[in-house]
């Protein structure tokens, strides 16, 4: 059982307010939660929305229907009328919009004047979240609470808000008692509520991240923004004129020892792909996460999309080896961005972090991080394993050389250079120091593969339909797979991590026994199922590809799978 909530209205209007105040009290009081934010390249007026999916445990992925719609404008009803079952409930202000007169699952609730009468109109939404309450059969001690919290520095803003709460619950329950019934609650225990951009902020900051220096381009802005707000650790943020400055600033800041960090974007990733050569040529650790969304230029700049896989494989001049990693779910990448500052320590290159719109902008109830799991490691080199003098690049049968930081030994010189240099770091001409120094580097490719982990296999250990997939689709792949094996089909999906080198073992001895194979992607070529083709040799039979700058729904999978079985 589970109820989805859905909540829209024009820029500043308060729909996030709406969805974060609610997401809190139901987290707080017990139940599974997972949210989605879908707005517009725009600062005031478009439709934006957000939604809610409440179970017994945290889904993994949010809902199409809406049980409940909460339509602070009459477009948002005109667009999501829809979604609205049988049993839905709209929440509507009759003094701004009508419903139609066939529609009989209307909730007039008047949230501009009540909350004028409680204080300010702003508080349209906090009457709008009293009525949800209501609707829901929840009290609202949690939502006072939270409103406490949240007011507390702004004087008589406590007292206005939770009358405008109380009015709001007051006046939904001319309607009905308690329209929903909800699931039964989750385990006990505190859990956090969190979004993408703030997991990825708060895994680099318990990382040993100290620097992170980017220039705002959504999705990857709400990382910079985390961070900012967190400068009490001893983070330092700088907001670069360009994200060419960025990743020289990073790069700067690794080479002098301080483990550092940019996030940018499609648009944002081109330009930094001249530092990213440089990364590779002085070998210095760098951490780059590339919040994925729909291009070419601008494209949709507050969409999802998966359409940059091939392009942070291949940006770059010259041959070096890099590393690529995504972010699946939550929990798992907040430990495999302390993963991609490890082997970028470790290995001494560069290491591009995948996340997209969709990761970013989805938040969940989920258990608290284990920070004991990090790894904190920097490979520096010490006095003990120094050979003196000491060569910055010196040959090594792993291809990694022994890294010191300048000024760590006093009398010895850490010296480096963008063009090829022989192993003390003097610039070079010859062929022969050229190749060596190549396949030095490149020789850290092989370690690399060994750090890779093999994909999640979920579902059916020998199924007949295998669903492919990585990065943000992880949640919408695995439920697809249970509503499968629902159906009595043996059913898995495979879903990768770690991207480049990719570990093949997995795919190599699962995909001869299977009937079916769908790679599942968020762009319109299948750039996975050609790399999976470049790397094994293997063709999927189908490809499901959906490429309009929203994340997949559950029912789309299982419609093109039903389709071509």
């Amino acid at each position: 059982m589970e109820i989805n909530v859905l909540i829209g209205g024009a820029a500043g209007q308060g729909v996030d307010t709406v969805a974060a105040l609610l997401s809190k009290v139901l987290v707080r009081s017990g139940y599974g939660l997972c949210s989605h934010r879908d707005y517009m390249s725009r600062v005031r007026g478009g439709h934006n929305f957000s939604r809610l999916r409440i179970a017994s445990k945290t889904p993994w992925c949010i809902g199409e229907s809406a049980d409940i719609l909460v339509a602070l404008n009459e477009e948002t009803y005109t667009v999501h009328r829809s979604r609205l079952t049988e049993g839905s409930r709209v929440v509507y202000d009759p003094d701004s919009f009508s419903l139609p007169s066939e529609e009989e699952r209307g909730i007039a609730v008047r949230l501009q004047g009540l909350a004028k009468e409680s204080g300010s109109a702003v508080m349209a939404n906090t009457v709008a979240v009293g009525a949800v309450l209501l609707l829901l059969g929840l009290n609202l001690t949690a939502a006072e609470e939270l409103l406490e919290q949240m007011f507390a520095h702004k004087e008589g803003m406590v007292d206005k808000n939770i009358t405008a709460l109380k009015k709001g619950y007051s006046e939904a329950s001319n309607h009905c008692s308690q329209c929903f019934s909800l699931p039964e609650k989750e385990a006990e225990g505190k859990r956090l509520f969190i979004d993408g951009s703030e997991v990825l902020g708060m895994s680099a900051l318990a990382s040993g991240c100290r620097f992170l220096s980017a220039y705002p381009m959504t999705p990857s802005t709400g990382i910079m923004n985390y961070l900012a707000g967190k400068q009490q650790y001893g983070v330092v943020v700088e907001q670069a004129e360009d994200e060419i400055a960025a990743i020289n600033m990073i790069l700067g800041a690794s080479f002098a020892g301080v483990r550092s960090m940019t996030c940018t974007s499609g648009g944002g990733f081109a330009l930094m792909v001249e530092g990213l050569s440089l990364a590779g040529m002085t070998e210095t650790p760098v951490v780059i996460i590339m919040g994925m969304r729909p291009g070419p230029a601008t494209g949709l700049p507050t969409r999802t999309e998966q359409g940059d896989l091939e392009f942070v494989m291949h940006g770059g001049h010259g041959e070096f080896p890099r590393a690529i990693l995504s972010a699946t779910h939550l929990e798992d990448a907040f430990y495999r961005l302390n993963k991609a500052f490890y082997l970028a320590d470790r290995y001494q290159l560069p290491v591009i972090f995948l996340t997209d719109q969709n990761f970013a902008d989805t938040a969940c109830s989920i258990e608290p991080f284990d920070f004991q799991r990090l790894n904190y490691e920097r490979y520096l080199v010490e006095q003990k394993d120094l050979v003196i003098p000491y060569w910055r690049y010196r040959i090594t049968d792993d291809g990694i050389s022994p890294r010191a930081l300048p000024g760590q030994f006093p009398g010895e010189v850490v010296l480096a250079d963008s063009d090829e240099h022989d192993e003390k770091g003097n610039i070079i001409e010859d062929a022969h120091t050229r190749r060596q120094m190549v396949e030095k580097r490149l020789r850290k490719q092989m370690g690399l593969a060994s750090e890779m982990e093999e994909p999640v296999l979920y579902g059916h250990g020998e199924p007949d339909i295998l669903l492919l997939g990585w990065g943000s689709t992880y949640g919408s792949l695995r439920e697809a797979v249970d509503a499968l094996e629902a159906r009595g089909r043996k059913a898995a999906s495979l879903h990768f991590s770690d991207l480049w080198p990719l570990p093949v073992k997995t795919v190599s001895q699962i995909i001869p026994s299977v009937r079916k194979s769908f790679c599942v992607e968020n762009n319109a070529t299948g750039q996975f199922a050609s790399l999976l083709r470049r790397e094994i040799g293997y063709e999927v039979d189908h490809k499901i590809l959906k490429y309009d700058g929203r994340p997949f729904m559950v029912d789309e999978i299982l419609q093109e799978v039903e389709k071509n079985v």
